[in-house]
């Protein structure tokens, strides 16, 4: 009679994944962020990790986690398999008949900037599909099954990265609202509209451009910058404009710039072609349609 005892069983995929990606990024705020998880699920995945190793991977502390001198050890044979494993992914995707190009963007980037460009792009590319994701985090193009990245960031200098545009920054209203703006100072009568992701824009164009100016805190927020840009079309107030974002409702007249003063953030609107794609030629056309090349 055939024996079947039970095979030792390794740890699961996602605990290995996130202990990959925690060791890799410093932390597990991070790792849970490009996982798209919290940071709770990304502690259970470790700690279920060290109880199968029977050893500490990370220590705890009141500052957050430090790797051990044990997971520091892991960190580069675990990030070659990853690595391996994306590329192993791509080639079984490049078996498709009709390819698809990929491109991870940010939302308001999106909406704003790369919606206007994809008729061009599909046109052109009639042999290709796009697809398009919104992110709020740049993805990890040596992994994810992304060919193009379309990110308003800090420049990383990364391969294959191309700065279409520095960000400069400046307060845009409807031309109801300009008409009643003189100078700075008329702006505390207006309200003032706040994007939560870049809730600092106001201090930021304050500092530089309205110094002594104090900030009007108590205006709307809004989780979507392509909302509050919509309510700042309808007069609903002011809001700080990111200039490759509102250029093309500057130029239909939807919205004004009031003053003449633009501040640089140190950010710019970036485009990263992933490393497997630098060679193909439908990737290369739309990084040129895109003005990167």
């Amino acid at each position: 009679m055939p024996v079947s005892p039970p095979r030792p069983k390794g740890p699961p995929l996602n605990a290995l994944r996130a202990f990959e990606a925690a060791i890799r990024l410093g932390g597990f705020a991070q790792a849970a962020d490009e996982l798209c998880v919290t940071p709770g699920a990304i502690s259970q995945h470790i700690k279920a990790l060290e109880d199968w190793a029977e050893a500490p991977l990370f220590e705890r502390r009141s500052q957050g986690v430090v790797p051990t001198e044990f997971g520091l050890s892991l960190a580069a044979p675990f990030a070659t398999a990853f690595d391996s494993i994306g590329q192993a992914v791509r080639h079984l995707r490049s078996g498709a008949e009709q390819q698809t190009i990929h491109i991870a963007a940010l939302p308001s980037v999106a909406q704003l900037w790369l919606s206007p460009r994809l008729p061009m792009i599909r046109t052109a590319l009639a042999g290709h599909r796009l697809s398009v994701t919104a992110l709020e985090t740049p993805p990890n193009l040596q992994r994810e099954l992304f060919d193009i990245s379309i990110f308003l960031d800090t420049p990383t200098g990364q391969p294959g990265e191309t700065i279409l545009a520095e960000d400069v920054i400046f307060p845009v209203c409807s031309p109801e609202v300009a008409a009643r703006l003189k100078s700075p100072e008329d702006l505390l009568n207006e309200t003032w509209l706040y994007d939560a992701v870049w809730a600092d824009d106001w201090d930021r164009w304050l500092a530089q451009a309205a110094p002594g100016l104090k900030k009007k805190p108590n205006g709307p927020h809004f989780s979507l910058y392509t909302i509050a840009l919509e309510e700042t079309k309808h007069s609903a107030g002011i809001l700080i404009g990111h200039a490759a974002l509102v250029d093309s409702a500057l130029k239909s007249g939807d919205l004004v710039a009031p003053f003449g003063e633009q501040v640089a953030t140190g950010k710019a609107l970036t485009v990263t072609v992933a490393p497997h794609q630098k060679a193909s030629k439908a990737v290369r056309q739309v990084l040129a349609m895109l003005g990167g090349d």
